[in-house]
């Protein structure tokens, strides 16, 4: 078994587990990044308090709210990326060794090239994956709504009063979303929001160049020789994981509320703050059906929503939810690279005490 399905593998599950125990805030996470109205920025990014409004106004499900497409995105996306990462890092490092044979450099991958390499799976990674994680977008922030006029759709940013009795308008069942966007875009509309996630991908890559060069300081200070994380316990993996994900998470978040805003669902009838175009045509909104270059991710749309979002809720609407986010994002890195990294252990293991018996069967002399 190679070294790049084991470690897509072991990616996918580690990738799962912690999806699945951090879920409940990356909801609430990605309520806070869509919440458009300046007035609830303070009240709204307590993290346990919107928790138990999601709980007392609709329930305990809607916690878990996309929680089946979010996990085979998940496998998805670890899977995807790890594969292509050890591919990746594979033939940076056999590049490596050869220009080091020919008396250039030390042999070793570079902190330029890891960053290159992660890079690279990144969006390997998106391109592929983006349909399932609008679907879970557009999931997460559906809302049970009070009575009052009739919405469109699935409503995603209704804003009446809570004291209102809740009812549920629509279903929001995963075909229900995935029917949803087709009928507003055609195939354009699983892509939307792909620029500011391939902008993204400088997440992982700084996340990965951290982790590995804080493996790297350790490894020089404990002079181990082992290869990767080999030599570390869980605990170390998850706090170097922690460490690595924190650092990423402050430089990259305006892009993931971006994205976020992207996404959801945009109502006919939202004032201009809510509004955002997608493409280079400026009067073109992207609510016109069947018009590809409203979905094409041109970077208009990033940067109408960003300066939209500085100027209707300021700076501080780019961090909505930012304190959650590092919540979430730390803990479940640290699961995931954690989990990982003991599940390619153990595959090691496995592949080798399968290897052992047919080697030494090969040992035996015939009789």
């Amino acid at each position: 078994m190679s070294d790049a399905l084991i470690n897509g593998v072991a990616g996918a599950g580690g990738g799962i587990i912690a999806q699945l125990i951090t879920y409940p805030l990356l909801t609430v996470n990605t309520r806070q990044q869509t919440e458009r109205d300046p007035s609830r920025s303070a009240a709204g990014d307590g993290a346990v308090r919107q928790i138990l409004e999601v709980v007392k106004q609709e329930g305990w499900g809607r916690l878990y709210g996309g929680l089946a497409p979010s996990l085979v995105g998940t496998a998805a996306s670890q899977g995807i990326y790890y594969y292509f990462y050890q591919i990746f890092r594979d033939g940076a490092e056999s590049s490596a060794q050869d220009r080091w044979r020919k008396g250039i450099g030390d042999g070793s991958v570079g902190m330029f090239q890891s960053l290159v390499v992660a890079a690279l799976a990144g969006c390997v990674n998106v391109l592929l994956t983006n349909p399932i994680w609008v679907v879970v977008t557009r999931m997460q922030t559906h809302k049970k709504t009070s009575n009052g006029p009739p919405i469109h759709a699935l409503s995603c940013l209704r804003e009446e009063a809570v004291n209102l009795a809740v009812v549920e308008h629509q279903p929001c069942r995963t075909s229900d979303v995935v029917q949803e966007l087709y009928n507003e875009a055609g195939l354009w509309g699983f892509w939307k929001g792909v620029v500011p996630t391939l902008i993204m991908v400088s997440n992982p890559s700084i996340q990965f160049m951290l982790y590995e060069t804080l493996i790297k300081k350790v490894k020089r200070r404990r002079a181990l020789n082992t290869k990767g994380a080999e030599g570390f316990t869980a605990l170390e993996i998850f706090l170097l994981g922690a460490v690595a994900k924190l650092g990423a998470t402050v430089v990259t978040y305006p892009m993931l509320v971006a994205k976020a805003r992207l996404q959801v669902k945009q109502g006919l009838h939202d004032d201009k703050r809510r509004q955002y175009t997608e493409n280079i045509f400026g009067g073109v909104s992207n609510l016109r059906p069947n018009f590809p270059l409203d979905f094409v991710g041109k970077p208009i749309g990033t940067y109408d929503a960003i300066t939209k979002m500085i100027h209707y809720e300021g700076l501080s609407g780019l961090y909505k939810g930012m304190g959650t986010k590092i919540v979430q994002g730390v803990f479940a890195a640290a699961v995931l690279f954690m989990v990982k990294e003991e599940l390619v252990k153990a595959a090691r293991v496995l592949v080798t005490r399968e290897l052992r018996p047919i080697n030494n069967s090969r040992l035996k002399t015939p009789s």
